[in-house]
Formats: C-alpha cells, sequence, structure tokens
C-alpha cells in the first residue's frame, strides 16, 4: 500500500475529478464510491475497482480481507493523512474508504424480454434517482431508463443513494421516444403517470408485463410522454395532497408492478 504525502497525487487528483466533475467521469468511464459497505457491495457483485484509498488511521479497523480482497481483483492501494483523504471525497465527513471503478454500460439490449420497467422522465434530484434505482433492484424490477434531462447515474450522491443496486440492475439511457418504441415493440403497453382527464387507477392497469414513466420532480412528465404512452395512470390518494416525491411515487409503481 502507498502512503499519499502530497495534494498532486495523480492518484488523489484522479479520484476528487470523478467526485466533481461529469465531464470527467465520462471521458474515463469510471465513477467514484465510498465506504466500506459500497466496497463490500462492489466486490460481491464482480466489480473491479481500480483505484482504492483508504483513511491512514483507519487501516486497522476495516473487516478482515476486505483490503486484500480489492487486492486480489487488482486494485491499486493509497492510504492517506485525513487532510489529504477528504480531498478525494465530495462530502464533509467521508467514510474510510473511496475507490473508483468502471461505470456499468447497459445498452438497448438490456432491455429484451424484460416484462416490466421503470422511465424516468427529466427526474435531475440526484436523491431521488438513487433511491429508485435502490427500490429497483430491492423488488427486482427488469430495468430503469434514464431518458432526456435525467440526472448522471454515475455521480456520488446517486451512486452512494443506490447502496450497491447501481453495481447490478440495469439502467439504460435512451430518449423517450426511442425507448417508448423499442418496448411497445416488444409488446409492452407503456404507461404514464399523470393527473389527467383520461387518467385510470394504477391498480386498475395490467402491469404483470408494463412500463411505466415516472416524470420530474416539478413539472411531472413531459407532453411528449403523454402523447406517446397508450395509457395515464394515477396512484390513489386519499388525503389533501396534489403529488407525491418522485422517489415515493416511483417506489409505490414499482411495488405494483411486483408484488
Amino acid at each position: 500500500m502507498i502512503t499519499i504525502e502530497s495534494r498532486q497525487n495523480s492518484a488523489l487528483r484522479h479520484l476528487a475529478r470523478l467526485g466533481r466533475e461529469r465531464k470527467y467521469r465520462r471521458s474515463t468511464g469510471e465513477m467514484l464510491c465510498e465506504g466500506e459497505k459500497m466496497l463490500e457491495e462492489a466486490l460481491r457483485s464482480g466489480v473491479r475497482p481500480s483505484v482504492l484509498l483508504v483513511r491512514e488511521r483507519a487501516t486497522e479497523s476495516l473487516p478482515d480481507g476486505l483490503l486484500d480482497r480489492a487486492a486480489q481483483t487488482g486494485a491499486a492501494l493509497y492510504r492517506a493523512p485525513d487532510a489529504l483523504f477528504e480531498l478525494a471525497s465530495d462530502v464533509e465527513t467521508p467514510q474510510n474508504v473511496i475507490f473508483a471503478c468502471k461505470q456499468p454500460q447497459w445498452t438497448v439490449d438490456a432491455l429484451n424480454g424484460k416484462a416490466q420497467v421503470l422511465l424516468l422522465d427529466g427526474l435531475q434530484d440526484p436523491g431521488n434517482l438513487g433511491t429508485i434505482l435502490r427500490t429497483a433492484e430491492a423488488f427486482a424490477l427488469g430495468a430503469v431508463v434514464l431518458c432526456e434531462g435525467c440526472a448522471d447515474p454515475f455521480s456520488p450522491k446517486v451512486v452512494r443513494s443506490t447502496m450497491g443496486a447501481v453495481f447490478r440492475l440495469p439502467c439504460v439511457r435512451l430518449p423517450l421516444t426511442e425507448a417508448v418504441g423499442y418496448l411497445q415493440a416488444q409488446g409492452l403497453p407503456v404507461y404514464a403517470t399523470a393527473l389527467h382527464a383520461d387518467s385510470v387507477p394504477l391498480g386498475e392497469v395490467p402491469l404483470d408485463r408494463a412500463a411505466v414513466i415516472i416524470g420530474s420532480e416539478g413539472h411531472g412528465v413531459t407532453p411528449q410522454a403523454l402523447t406517446l404512452s397508450d395509457q395515464r395512470v394515477i396512484i390513489p390518494m386519499r388525503g389533501r395532497a396534489e403529488s407525491l416525491n418522485a422517489g415515493v411515487a416511483a417506489s409505490i409503481v414499482i411495488y405494483e408492478m411486483t408484488k
């Protein structure tokens, strides 16, 4: 394990840029992950970390064998004192492990044969996106499609929120028109969640083979989504609130689809 003694260290700068620069993440094809739990999830999912940084004073307190397992996958191991270690993280109080790994790459072929798919239409909040991916993976949803205007699924906040689901759940980025066309060609009806004149309760449509569109936090689904969808649906609510948080709405939809 190499000890980092300068803020100019190339591995340290690489990790810091992955956490702060979307363009850099795209150019390298890597993402930043943080925490012993995320490292465990990565290794369990067959992910091979490229660079792993440990807080120097916490080296001996990590779970037994964790660093050895990471090293066996080919990860370059580094340690750093607090002042330098914290430069690699985008949060005020980082955990004890930070690492880089390849971004999972899913193509449209990942949708082939999937019976239940969630489409996200302009969902911009990283926390909501991470929650949705975590929920979708927990309930074994077939796939999630990120359409125009969605948050970066490989930003540190999203990755943290997924709690490891980002390593396993098929998450495809496609324009809405292309995604809907592909799914309809596979025989899946496409429903848009929207308060619309002809909307029907979610429980009244067949969801065993279906795709559902969830809109943005502020504006809901786009007019394009309404036009492309086969039917508009709503989540019935007895209270006085007009709408739900996008992450909560998506979680309810996922549960209804997979229960």
